[in-house]
């Protein structure tokens, strides 16, 4: 995994544990100007970032939880106001993996794993690393990197971006080729600068925005008890990275002078995020119930209660499950995470006419959210009310066209109502996204077979499959 993470650092930069060599403070920002543009435009990355998506999209197993989806998009775009970031346009990736890792790609992409909730100890140590990876995006280190280094080949470039997604979701190394020894000899040393630029970028934008100061070093600490604890076997992310004391030190004495008063360290919603991926992440249902009545019973905490009651819905324990959650709803009764999950426990219990009316009373207060309508949607196709749950969904499809996940909804919803050319379309769709253009293709295939004697479908249908083919053709040098 040591080549993988090299060239990881070259092309994709992540948040990682290299040391800070220097003070924390010292570090002076470059002029980002003409030079990097002439290297590599923004039109470039976009172009970078849509392979590496779709190399993800295909190899990646994807945390499909619409609420903890919108709770990390709102916070990347909420600590974007406070970063340097012009393009303020992100995709986000939920990647389905309990380990610590976050990453930020070209074309303003920001990967999160799961594990990254678990591992964090209160939102501000979570929005940390989140406030590094935009620092990492602001500052344009890909195309610095690209600048810096001999080979400047975008061609090149993007092929190594589409194998490092690969061996890094893969987890092979042996997807990256091997490239020029000039790069392997100089991407150490420039991810270092670029790390503690990220550091102290990400840590002015952090207290900046409201957090207390000792967030940064607070998660340095964490990673270094991972490592401590792990042995033997640290993570593939401490190993090719060792965490120095130094980095840990500069990010507590960059805090040491300024002042916490008013910063926050924590919110509700992280911790019930938190709780959410926690039971996600426990397999054996009755596991996690056990586990979060011993919390619980010695911590009866907002989140160990909320954890508690995502446990008794996962035994199919629908009474108590609901009986917790408005207990909850008492305290915080506008609070949308807790509404929401209410309903969507009212949706697995049958209870569909329930769930439909609490959604719609906060649909009207929070219209088109992106959570509440898709909870509208299932409890909708639940009721066999297809037109209806088919609507919801293109609705959100106006703003998030390229959500994969959505698409796939669509698809089903489709197949339910019988709409079998609307299926193999929704489908296609998919199946581009993920980069597979030759099953989209045959999906609309199967779709034109279908149309009979409806020219105007059928002549939408056959212009995509040329366009897509023609795709196909170019890309092989055809």
């Amino acid at each position: 995994m040591k080549v993988t993470f090299l060239y990881f650092l070259l092309l994709v930069s992540s948040f990682n544990v290299a040391s800070f060599d220097e003070n924390i403070n010292k570090i002076k920002l470059p002029e980002l100007g003409d030079r990097v543009s002439g290297a590599v435009s923004s039109a470039q990355e976009k172009a970078i970032g849509e392979r590496f998506l779709q190399q993800v999209y295909s190899q990646a197993p994807i945390i499909s939880d619409p609420l903890i989806f919108d709770y990390t998009e709102y916070l990347i775009y909420r600590l974007s106001e406070y970063s340097q970031v012009k393009d303020r346009s992100f995709t986000l990736l939920l990647i389905d993996d309990p380990s610590l890792n976050a990453f930020a790609a070209p074309g303003g992409i920001i990967g999160v794993n799961g594990g990254l909730f678990l591992y964090s100890d209160n939102e501000g140590q979570f929005s940390s690393v989140l406030a590094h990876e935009l620092a990492h995006l602001s500052q344009r280190h890909f195309a610095r990197n690209v600048l810096k280094s001999q080979d400047s080949n975008l061609a090149s470039a993007l092929v190594m971006v589409s194998s490092i997604a690969i061996a890094l979701i893969s987890n092979n190394p042996n997807a990256i080729a091997v490239g020029p020894a000039i790069l392997q000899s100089q991407s150490l040393r420039y991810s270092r600068l670029f790390e503690r630029e990220a550091d102290r970028v990400g840590f002015d934008n952090l207290v900046k925005a409201g957090y207390h100061p000792d967030s940064m070093g607070e998660m340095f600490e964490n990673m270094n008890e991972i490592r401590r604890l792990s042995g033997d076997l640290p993570p593939e992310f401490l190993l090719t990275h060792p965490l120095s004391s130094s980095r840990i030190s500069d990010a507590f004495n960059a805090a040491e002078n300024l002042s916490s008063e008013g910063t926050k360290r924590d919110s509700l919603e992280f911790s019930l995020m938190k709780a959410r991926l926690e039971i996600y992440y426990e397999n054996i249902p009755s596991n996690s119930l056990r586990n979060f009545k011993e919390r619980f019973n010695e911590n009866p905490s907002d989140s160990n209660k909320y954890g508690l009651a995502l446990a008794y819905q996962k035994n199919n324990q629908y009474k108590e499950s609901i009986a917790l959650i408005e207990n909850l709803i008492s305290l915080y009764p506008k609070n949308l995470v807790l509404n929401n999950t209410k309903i969507d426990i009212l949706l697995d219990y049958g209870e569909y006419e329930n769930a439909l009316n609490l959604a719609n009373e906060f649909l009207e207060i929070s219209p088109r959210n992106y959570p509440l309508s898709i909870s509208k949607s299932k409890i909708l196709l639940a009721m066999k009310k297809y037109f209806e749950s088919e609507e919801i969904i293109r609705d959100q499809l106006l703003r998030k066209n390229s959500n994969p996940e959505l698409w796939l909804l669509l698809s089903e919803i489709q197949r339910s109502s019988k709409n079998i050319i609307g299926y193999h379309q929704s489908r296609a769709e998919y199946f581009l996204l993920l980069g597979q253009n030759e099953r989209a293709v045959n999906q609309l295939e199967f779709a034109l077979k279908l149309v009979q004697n409806n020219f105007q479908v059928a002549d939408r249908i056959m212009t995509k499959i040329i366009d897509i083919k023609d795709k196909i053709n170019e890309s092989r040098g055809l």
